[in-house]
């Protein structure tokens, strides 16, 4: 364990390194959020979400979630870069454990969200945005979770395809369907009774109900453990089948 951890920090430093060299990539990573943050959260000051909280409250836990999903799913990109320049292959003979090559890179993606995350925050207060602090950092908790989990398969799966052509089609017909039925942009309450029934079979939305109920300090009502069982199990799903299926094509 401790070999697995060593080479773990070894491998989360590489990264981390790389991404502060890459400034812009970093930003690029918040544009999509935060221009319906900026464009998107003023049409609904006025209108009634159906919500404990006020528009902010509800726009902005939900771009947290849809920062982690799209941030996190596609992280896979880098694997496929690395196969093409030989990366892959020259880490593959070196003696860092296999498993410290997945959670390295899985460390760095948690901490480049939570950055954006916290940046997303700031403007979100700026427009108007009210929540308790415990709220917030209970938010940025959650959504670390979203990232290790999504980014732990997008990993294993860009280990097994050979091509952006092959990855990518995946990706999106998992991501779009996924954010439309959490709930990210409106709650879910506002759907016909169908539509919000099918959203419950989708685990990213107890996820966004989880950190809208952070946001307005309603830690007692259910939302907030039903949430996090939800993100541990998904957790706990996603990285030990990521890690097999990672393991298994000789990273």
């Amino acid at each position: 364990m401790s070999h697995v951890l060593a080479d773990t920090g070894v491998i989360a430093g590489r990264y981390v390194r790389q991404t502060l060299g890459s400034r812009v990539g970093l930003l690029f990573g918040l544009l999509q959020p935060m221009l319906f943050l900026v464009l998107f959260g003023p049409l609904l000051e006025d209108v009634p979400l159906g919500g404990s909280g006020d528009s902010w409250q509800t726009l902005v836990p939900g771009l947290l979630v849809q920062l982690g999903l799209f941030s996190s799913a596609f992280a896979g990109f880098s694997i496929l870069i690395e196969k093409q320049y030989g990366v892959v292959e020259r880490m593959r003979v070196t003696p860092v454990s296999r498993l410290a090559l997945l959670l390295g890179r899985i460390v760095r993606d948690v901490l480049q969200l939570l950055v954006q995350s916290v940046l997303l925050v700031l403007v979100g207060f700026a427009f108007g945005l009210r929540a308790p602090v415990l709220g917030v950092l209970l938010g940025f908790v959650f959504v670390a979770v979203l990232a290790a989990s999504l980014a732990s398969l997008s990993y294993a799966l860009a280990m097994r395809v050979n091509s952006p052509q092959e990855f990518a089609p995946v990706i999106n017909s998992v991501n779009m369907p996924a954010m439309l039925l959490s709930g990210i942009l409106l709650p879910m309450s506002l759907a016909p009774g169908w539509l919000d029934g099918l959203s419950h079979a989708v685990p990213f939305r107890y996820l966004v109900d989880a950190v809208r109920a952070a946001f307005v300090g309603e830690y007692g009502d259910g939302s907030v453990a039903t949430g996090a069982l939800v993100g541990l199990a998904l957790a706990a799903v996603s990285m030990a089948w990521g890690t097999r299926l990672f393991r298994r094509a000789g990273a």
